[in-house]
Order: C-alpha cells, then sequence, then structure tokens
C-alpha cells in the first residue's frame, strides 16, 4: 500500500464514479472518526455508490492497486471501526438505502445497507411488523450487521446475529456473493452468514440484507424502580429470567448514572440510586400479569419507587432518557470527555463483576457511571476524562483494560456490543486463544491483500 498506489486507484475511482467521489475536506475529515476516542485519520477519498453493481467495480480498482477500503454507515461506532487508519478510501454507502422488499406474510424484509432502523421501522408502521435491534443509536442497518449489534431490546428478541436471514457481499476481489435465504432455517453448507456479521468490513462489503420481523405488540408498558444495591437489582433479574417472564427490555442504571440523569433530565425527577428500565410486550392482560409477576420478584429485593408508564408519550420520554444516557453522564462533569468501553459476561456473575469493576472505578480517581443491558450480561463505563489531560487519559486506558480482564475472569468477553474495531484489537488472543489466528487465517483467505479495513480486528503479516 503506497501514495502513490492510492493516487492512481482515486484516479480510476473518478473516472468510474465522476461525482459519487470526492477528495474535500470537509467530507474527508467527516469520514475520519467515529463517535469514540479513536484518533482521527483522514481517507484519501470518500466514495458514495448506489448500487452493489459499483461496489464492486470499486472494489476491483482497489484490489488492483492494493488500496485500502474502509466500509461507513453513519459513524456511530465506537472502537474506531472506521476509522481509515491505513488511509485509502472510505467507501459511504448512505446512498443505499432503500427498503427493497417486505414479505409481510414470512415477517422478513430485503434492504440495503444504508437503510437506518428508524427508516425501516417507519416503512414497516402500516404492516403491523417492526425491526427489533435497538443500540440506542439510529444506526445503518449494513453497519449493525458489521458490528453484530445488540442493545436494549437484546433479551426477548436477539441481537443483529439472530436476525439477519441472508446477506449479499461484495468481496476484496470484487466478486459478488450471496449467503443465506428467506428461509427461517439451512442445513446446506457453512453458514458464511454469520461470518460476515461482526466481521467489521473486513471480510467484505455487505450490500444487502434481509432481515427478520416482529408482530408490533398489541399493548406495551414500561416501568422504572429503584434498589439499595446493584447487586439487589441483578439478582431480581436473575429470578425474573429463571421465572420465566418474557421482558423485553431491561436496562441497570447505577447510582451515579442515576445522579447525571436527573442532572440531564429535570423534569423525570428519580431517586439517586441503582434503578432498572424495564420494558413489557404481549396482550393486554398478558402484559398485565407480567408486570404483577415482575414486581412481586422485585419486592422481595427491597424494590422501592416502582413507576409504570404506559402510554406511548410517557414510553417514549422514558426511553429517550435512556437513550440519552451517554450525555447524562457527561453532565456529571461539563466539558468532559466521554471514554466509553463494554464487556459482557454471564448473568450469574454481572452483580460480583460489576462490583469489581466499581472497586476498580474508586481506585482509579475518575467519574465513570455504569449502565447495562442487565438481561444479557452486558455493562457500559462512561469515563469522563479532562480534554488534553494525557494523566486522565491513561487512568482511562488502566481502567478499561483492568475491566476488560476482570471480565475474561468471569467467563466474559471483552465486548458485548461495542466491537472491537482497533481499540480493543489487544485482548483478541487472551480471549480466542488458538482461535484467534483462525481468525487471521479466514481474513487473508477472503482479503489477501489485507484492503479491507485493515488493521482492526485481526492481526496480519501486512498490517
Amino acid at each position: 500500500m503506497t501514495a502513490d498506489n492510492i493516487a492512481t486507484a482515486i484516479e480510476q475511482l473518478r473516472t468510474l464514479l465522476g461525482d459519487k467521489l470526492s477528495t474535500g475536506s470537509s467530507v474527508r475529515e467527516l469520514h475520519s472518526h467515529d463517535e469514540a476516542y479513536t484518533p482521527a485519520v483522514l481517507p484519501d477519498a470518500v466514495v458514495f455508490p448506489e448500487s452493489t453493481a459499483e461496489v464492486s467495480e470499486i472494489m476491483k480498482i482497489c484490489s488492483a492497486h492494493r488500496c485500502p477500503v474502509v466500509p461507513y454507515g453513519i459513524g456511530t461506532s465506537l472502537e474506531g471501526h472506521v476509522v481509515p487508519v491505513a488511509g485509502g478510501i472510505s467507501l459511504d454507502t448512505s446512498r443505499m438505502k432503500k427498503v427493497l422488499a417486505v414479505y409481510e406474510s414470512d415477517m422478513n424484509a430485503v434492504v440495503q445497507p444504508g437503510v437506518s432502523r428508524t427508516e425501516l421501522n417507519e416503512e414497516l408502521r402500516a404492516t403491523g411488523l417492526m425491526f427489533t435491534v435497538d443500540p440506542g443509536a439510529d444506526a445503518t442497518m449494513g453497519g449493525m450487521a458489521a458490528t453484530r449489534a445488540s442493545g436494549t431490546n437484546t433479551v426477548r428478541y436477539g441481537t443483529m446475529r439472530e436476525n439477519v436471514l441472508a446477506l449479499e457481499v461484495v468481496l476484496a476481489d470484487g466478486r459478488i456473493i450471496r449467503t443465506g435465504s428467506r428461509a427461517r432455517k439451512s442445513s446446506a453448507g457453512y453458514d458464511l452468514t454469520h461470518l460476515f456479521i461482526g466481521s467489521e468490513g473486513t471480510l467484505g462489503i455487505i450490500t444487502e440484507l434481509t432481515v427478520r420481523l416482529y408482530g408490533q405488540p398489541d399493548t406495551i408498558s414500561a416501568a422504572t424502580c429503584a434498589f439499595e444495591s446493584v447487586k439487589d437489582a441483578v439478582d431480581s433479574v436473575i429470578m425474573a429470567i429463571q421465572m420465566g417472564i418474557p421482558m423485553a427490555r431491561i436496562e441497570l442504571l447505577d447510582e451515579m448514572q442515576m445522579k447525571g440523569m436527573n442532572i440531564y433530565n429535570p423534569d423525570i425527577p428519580m431517586p439517586e440510586k441503582p434503578h432498572l428500565f424495564l420494558e413489557f410486550h404481549g396482550t393486554e392482560a398478558g402484559v398485565a400479569e407480567q408486570v404483577d409477576i415482575f414486581n412481586s420478584v422485585a419486592d422481595e429485593f427491597g424494590a422501592s419507587e416502582f413507576r409504570q408508564a404506559s402510554k406511548t408519550e410517557e414510553r417514549n420520554r422514558l426511553w429517550k432518557a435512556r437513550h440519552n444516557a451517554y450525555y447524562a453522564g457527561k453532565a456529571l462533569r461539563p466539558g468532559a470527555e466521554g471514554v466509553v468501553t463494554d464487556c459482557c459476561v454471564p448473568i450469574s456473575a454481572l452483580a460480583d463483576c460489576i462490583e469489581r469493576a466499581r472497586e476498580l472505578i474508586d481506585d482509579s480517581g475518575l467519574l465513570a457511571p455504569i449502565v447495562g443491558h442487565v438481561g444479557d450480561g452486558n455493562f457500559h463505563l462512561l469515563m469522563l476524562v479532562e480534554p488534553g489531560n494525557e494523566d486522565e487519559m491513561q487512568r482511562a486506558a488502566t481502567l478499561s483494560s483492568a475491566i476488560n480482564r476482570v471480565a475474561l475472569e468471569f467467563g466474559g468477553t471483552v465486548t458485548g456490543e461495542h466491537g472491537i474495531g482497533s481499540g480493543k484489537r489487544k485482548y483478541m488472543k487472551e480471549e480466542h486463544g488458538e482461535a484467534y489466528e483462525l481468525m487471521g487465517t479466514l481474513k487473508l483467505s477472503l482479503d489477501p491483500l489485507n484492503i479491507l479495513n485493515p488493521g482492526k480486528v485481526v492481526t496480519v503479516a501486512q498490517s
């Protein structure tokens, strides 16, 4: 990969794409970073394909000249996934945003990668169906598949892994392949669909997705309740899951996060204690039963301040507050930057893991509120760091590393949601052992020149 090779590729791409290629400084700057702490790197150019055929031609040119290509959705990733660390081309899928087909009877839809999750649900509104993966950010479908996104609904509806049936993918050499089908299951050959889900643009570029849909529930009810400790909150969730209560969302916020919530959302005052935010889906009678059973479970663990929100406006207000937890956390230290990390452990280990995490936070001297998708053992830290303060940034890096290793000690993973990118690549060998070497082998078998999002997820000789 040399500057001359990249320049030659850009000239050929300009001939192919015309004004669908930009080398403008503002466009390149927009594609130089994501929403996290990874240092920005400018791509040499940004391309805006409008079809799978154009993506294929782009990859043929870039392969011929060993020009790096980094797929870009909307830039909401958190571990440097879209940062073009080796320069080259940022391939922006924002013009590939058609909902190609909705199969109501089969409860699935076919979409292009630039469609956002909210755009898909808007398209589905009149059908009585919904797409359920909700990572909080209004991410694109391609980006969500590439990072194996999950979110607040995972405990009931699953992650992108469970909700993608088929893909169309352009490989590094420009070949177009299809994986999977609209059938609900298959025993035919290798499961290539799930090989590409979570590959973070290192194995191919997703150009079409077939996704699973669900019926919109007749009744939805949200609720919040407070606990005296994180352990009490988590233990109530474990018991509720063991009892088979089909909760749609179960979110944990610690007392520090609740303090930030009260600063950022003064119109929704809540006790500054660990909280659960919950949502129940089903028939009117079914939801009422779920709420009653959970309420009795929570009572056993000392829950208080149980508040229910059944009206749409109330629920939306509540979940908007939860989705704005990042900004609420930053309100604890105005002007601070937020360094985020996540990990995931077996739910039985969650309370102990969070307790260890809180001890490490105290030792670091940093403010770091915790939120988590407690129903699946996933939690997040927002470490608040003064801009330009190298000592605090180093303490944040040390804290993040320590918490990742605690998660591994508890039989978990260094990321349950954010992905690896470049930020967590250093932990992959420790988590996966010899399987990590196999990932490198797979990478080079599909991308022998290492031009697809180089420097992310795996370490190969050409990086």
